[in-house]
């Protein structure tokens, strides 16, 4: 976690390896932040990372985790995020502290986050704790032995289920849970395949795109929000040159591009299929997304979702002359469209609730501990049907239209900065 920077480092230095932003200085662990929030010690820089009610229900969350403190046979439960979830960066030589590049806006701002394009030797360094840390809380306030399984985002879900796997495999603990959102969860779904992958008591999956997503579409072509907010800090670069330049080398995003039979027909894995004018994917990284399916365990008995819902979602594409055209509708939880959740052969469950508070919802955590103890739960309703059929279509052209005033990081409150960070994964 990185407090706010102080008024002093508000300026522009040249940036280079050994610039030090105070997001690079200023990071506790998750661990750090439960133990501080429990015990109320570094309140005033908390609340101003999470701000006051955030706060406040955090540290509830981090007393009740205290006094239910898993024991030698408590449930173990690894919590695998989503794309972005982790943050990303590059070691320095002590004593200089990590550079961290995601989230850091300062680095952000003076273009460094095209450092990120693949290949490329980035680490993780702990999760985004905003979106995450509510989740774990609710879990171990529940008795469950809940941590972190951060990774790099960037990569294959084939690379990164053997990379989970094998920590599986390293779990002192007889038997695992997983509990996996968004891409976390075809990260899991991928480590099921592999050796380790019979560890796995539970699966439970939070807004998976098990059948892909649209916003993997939108982000290579760089009208998708969270891709335009994100270069509005980037005072040197647009949305459109980051997708060309740094996401469009993400293997991950051409692992959540959907099938032809979810997508309006249109084979995205064909590079003919794109409109020849914008960012471009790579036809390399297409091919070879064209069969990641084989890489996911198939769904059985340890699995469940919990599929958001009520949400403006892109649940379709066309291409209209050269760009594309989504229809927008409700069905879905803003990011991933409810039938690209869902998931054959297991227990599906639905909440109003959308992608990146999937994570932080009171309800929602309360139905994963029950499928973590039980394999099913009573919380959330088992069946869906929209009566909503309205639908809206927005192209290429008038999403790249938005989001293009730039952020001066610099001019920002403390709270306008939270407030920033906070909803930067929101649709």
């Amino acid at each position: 976690m990185a407090t706010e920077p102080p008024a002093v480092c508000e300026t522009r230095p040249h940036p280079g390896s050994d610039h030090v932003t105070p997001y690079d200085r200023l990071v506790w662990t998750d661990d750090d932040v439960e133990q501080l929030l429990a015990s109320g010690e570094q309140r005033r820089e908390l609340e101003v990372f999470f701000g006051l009610r955030e706060y406040l229900e955090l540290a509830r969350l981090a007393r009740a985790a205290r006094r239910a403190a898993p024991s030698a046979g408590s449930m173990r439960a690894l919590i695998v995020p989503g794309i972005m979830g982790s943050q990303l960066g590059f070691a320095r030589r002590e004593p200089l502290p990590r550079d961290i590049l995601w989230v850091d806006p300062v680095d952000i701002g003076f273009g460094r986050l095209t450092e990120l394009a693949m290949p490329g030797g980035a680490a993780q360094y702990g999760v985004v704790l905003y979106s995450y840390l509510r989740i774990k809380l609710h879990l171990r306030a529940a008795g469950i032995d809940a941590v972190f399984h951060c990774y790099d985002w960037r990569l294959g879900i084939d690379e990164l289920g053997r990379e989970l796997a094998q920590r599986l495999q390293a779990e002192p603990a007889a038997k695992v849970s997983l509990v996996g959102h968004s891409l976390g969860g075809l990260v899991s779904r991928a480590a099921l395949a592999c050796p380790g992958g019979g560890k796995v008591e539970r699966l439970v999956l939070l807004g998976t795109p098990n059948s892909g997503s649209f916003a993997a579409v939108q982000a290579l072509r760089g009208t998708y929000s969270v891709v335009r907010k994100i270069a509005r800090l980037d005072w040197r670069h647009t949305a459109e040159a980051l997708a060309a330049t740094t996401f469009n080398t993400f293997p991950s995003l051409y692992h959540m591009l959907p099938p032809a039979e979810r997508s309006g027909s249109i084979d995205l894995f064909d590079p003919a299929a794109w409109p020849r004018s914008g960012p471009q994917p790579l036809p390399a990284l297409l091919e070879s997304a064209r069969t990641i399916g084989r890489a996911l365990a198939p769904p059985d008995e340890r699995c469940a979702a919990i599929v958001g819902v009520g949400q403006e979602t892109v649940t379709a594409v066309t291409r209209r002359r050269d760009q594309f055209v989504y229809a927008i509708t409700r069905h879905g939880d803003g990011t991933v469209p409810v039938s690209c959740a869902r998931l054959q052969g297991v227990r599906n469950f639905h909440a109003a609730v959308s992608h990146s508070d999937l994570t932080r919802d009171r309800t929602v955590a309360a139905a994963v501990v029950d499928l973590l103890r039980s394999g099913s739960t009573r919380r959330l309703p088992s069946e869906w049907r929209s009566d909503s059929v309205a639908q809206a279509q927005v192209s290429d052209r008038e999403l790249g239209r938005t989001q293009v005033e730039k952020v001066d990081w610099a001019r920002l409150t403390p709270a306008e900065r939270r407030e920033f960070l906070q909803n930067l994964n929101e649709p």
